[in-house]
């Protein structure tokens, strides 16, 4: 950590060049150690190393470096040897010496340890190469690879501070808001807003004080993009904030992150710190004039305080409730003052902006949706992780080249974008370019970032309930509208799929849902019920088919489904017998078991622990099995 406290901005710049002319290491390795990286073990890996490297005296010509985030979480913990950027995934402590044997000392890759796509059984050995990142344009995340994110050092390195730097030497206020406009950035935390015009509105308003929010009260159901962000790379909000603080003209800022990320807090508490004592954070920013500086909130979780009003109220210390609006936030916000609320992936982006201008960034993407974004790409794809991929790649280059397409051998059905919030797009419009405008038309987000890729295996209906469930668990209930619609949405779809549910029971659920996008106080309620008309308007016949021939096509929904073994593939090993917690498999005439069907709770037990090398349970329709004599219930 550099214990300078710079008072110019030349000082800054010559304290960079410095730290670049200083000769570096030969060779650099880089372990992936973000939240995922660590509870996959990336720390015994980086121990090991460390052991290595000093049984082998390597210690002045090899340096250590535990980052954030590479991207391809499936595969870590990984590490990244430079110069030539060998990719080693899933790595041992038993893999290290290894490695460092060979790689470090000899330069070469060990093809053994390295990436086998499965597709193709092709061995790549760089980062490069990888299919995975081949399509991505990671404008944010390629710091990820070798960035050090507790280290202000490393990140002057990687041209830190300099946007900040440029800014308060050369640019008025007014320019930045100009520069910001002309990129075309929008807000990347859902309803993408124009960020520069964001910001004017904020600048313009009458006021004796504004505030900067960095909304990281990130709840989506399987994504973590902000996470990486903030574990990855925290200097780049924070530089980001400052820059939109002299831009707007604000004097104090806050970082808004929920308490389930420990590593993320930890990170950004180190980087408002070092960033304070090096002079960048509090008064006089580098001789500037100009006063700013941050403070960390701590949110409990509800994912309702994702949302602006909601989010202001409880950085204020009330419980997170939304407000009518307008007013707006950028009017009458924090303490009733007008603040500016961006996540942070769009805080994160300014340095690059202004670094590099606003045409650079608006090079990229579709007429109306400019830069990269970041997804969380997870679910039934063979390759997930974080992804950052320019606006205009359509969603099935993103699943199908990113992420290397379906896994298992299964069909994909759909994919899910946007979260709770969100909707349901089928496989069949995967040529729809990802950007906000599209993905609204078909009736889905892009959210925060989260992309879910559904196959055959699952049920549009169950999916449904999942996220209705979600959003009627967290809704504030302030409004009776999302409070009792989501409610009700719940208790219809239950009722589909447990078999009971009837054809108009899809209309109630179109109208609940229609009044919900209405009438409901906040984006939470307006959106709710997104998943479930998405779904019911791509995929009614599926509904139609649960409530009409009483059946789920995706052996899902626990009501209407049944276990049965098979006895030509049955090891008679009786595991299945005594993990069944109700006493529903016994021993058959023939001597191996049998389930009674009469008793099955449907629970599943048995279906998770015949081993996989049998596979002699599975699951069927519930009509099919009482349709068939032999297999009735108290049948043998």
């Amino acid at each position: 950590m550099s214990q300078v406290r710079f008072k110019s901005v030349k000082e800054l710049e010559e304290y960079r060049r410095s730290l670049q002319s200083a000769s570096g290491f030969p060779r650099l390795i880089s372990i992936s150690s973000a939240s995922c990286g660590r509870a996959s073990g990336a720390l015994k890996i980086a121990s090991a190393f460390e052991k290595s490297i000093k049984e082998f005296g390597l210690n002045e010509k090899v340096k250590l470096k535990l980052t954030g985030c590479h991207g391809f979480c499936q595969f870590e913990p990984d590490a990244i040897i430079f110069p030539e950027k060998y990719f080693y995934p899933n790595l041992r402590p038993e893999h290290v010496p290894l490695i460092v044997e060979e790689t470090i000392l000899e330069g070469k890759m060990i093809p053994e340890l390295a990436f086998k796509d499965e597709a193709n059984q092709k061995v790549y050995l760089t980062v490069d190469e990888l299919p995975f990142y081949r399509k991505q344009l990671r404008w944010l995340m390629d710091f990820h690879l070798d960035l050090d994110p507790t280290s202000l050092d490393d990140y002057f390195r990687h041209e830190g501070f300099k946007a900040l730097g440029s800014v308060l030497s050369s640019n008025k206020p007014e320019e930045i808001l100009n520069i910001i406009s002309a990129s075309g950035l929008r807000g990347r935390g859902g309803a993408g807003f124009p960020t520069g015009l964001k910001w004017r509105l904020a600048r313009e308003a009458k006021a004796d004080k504004r505030y900067l929010i960095c909304n990281g009260d990130e709840g989506d159901p399987g994504a973590y993009m902000d996470r990486g962000l903030l574990e990855s790379n925290p200097f780049s909000v924070v530089e980001g904030m400052i820059i939109g603080a002299y831009a707007v003209g604000a004097e104090k800022g806050f970082v808004y992150i929920r308490q389930e990320y420990p590593l993320a807090i930890e990170r950004v508490e180190q980087a408002i710190e070092k960033a304070r004592e090096a002079g960048f954070l509090g008064e006089d920013i580098l001789g500037s004039g100009f006063s700013f500086d941050l403070e960390l909130v701590r949110g409990a979780g509800a994912f309702v305080s994702g949302e602006e009003t909601a989010l202001i109220a409880s950085i204020e210390g009330r419980r997170a409730f939304p407000r009518q609006r307008p007013p707006f936030p950028v009017v009458r916000g924090l303490w009733e003052k007008p603040t500016v609320i961006n996540n942070v992936e769009t805080w994160a982006n300014v340095p690059l902006i202004i670094r590099q201008g606003p045409t650079w960034f608006s090079r990229v993407g579709t007429e109306k949706s400019k830069g990269t974004k970041i997804f969380s790409l997870v679910g039934q794809v063979r390759y997930t992780g974080l992804v950052e991929v320019p606006f205009g790649l359509t969603l099935g280059e993103v699943i199908n080249e990113v992420g290397g397409g379906p896994k298992n051998g299964k069909k994909i059905k759909a994919v899910q974008t946007g979260g709770p919030s969100g909707g349901c797009i089928p496989a069949s419009m995967f040529n729809l370019p990802v950007d906000y405008e599209s993905l609204n038309q078909a009736g889905s987000i892009i959210g925060s970032g989260g992309m879910i890729v559904l196959d055959e295996s699952t049920c549009l209906v169950d999916m449904a309930l999942y996220f209705l469930n979600f959003a009627s668990l967290e809704s504030c209930g302030k409004c009776a509208v999302c409070r009792i619609g989501t409610r009700q949405m719940v208790r219809i779809l239950k009722k589909i799929s447990s078999g009971e549910g009837e054809i108009s029971d899809l209309e109630r659920l179109e109208k609940l849902g229609w009044t919900m996008q209405k009438g409901s106080l906040c984006g939470l309620g307006r959106t709710a019920a997104n998943p479930v008309l998405s779904a019911l308007g791509y995929f009614r016949a599926e509904f139609e088919k649960h409530i009409v021939d009483k059946e789920c096509p995706a052996l899902v929904c626990q009501k209407l489904i049944a276990y049965e073994i098979e006895p030509e593939k049955c090891a008679n090993c009786q595991l299945c017998l005594k993990a069944c917690p109700y006493g529903a498999i016994r021993v058959g005439t023939d001597g191996a078991p049998v389930i009674n069907q009469e008793l099955c709770t449907r629970c599943g037990v048995c279906y998770s622990t015949c081993p996989p090398q049998f596979s002699a349970i599975r699951k069927v329709s519930w009509k099919s099995l009482e349709q068939n004599d032999d297999k009735r219930p108290g049948g043998n």
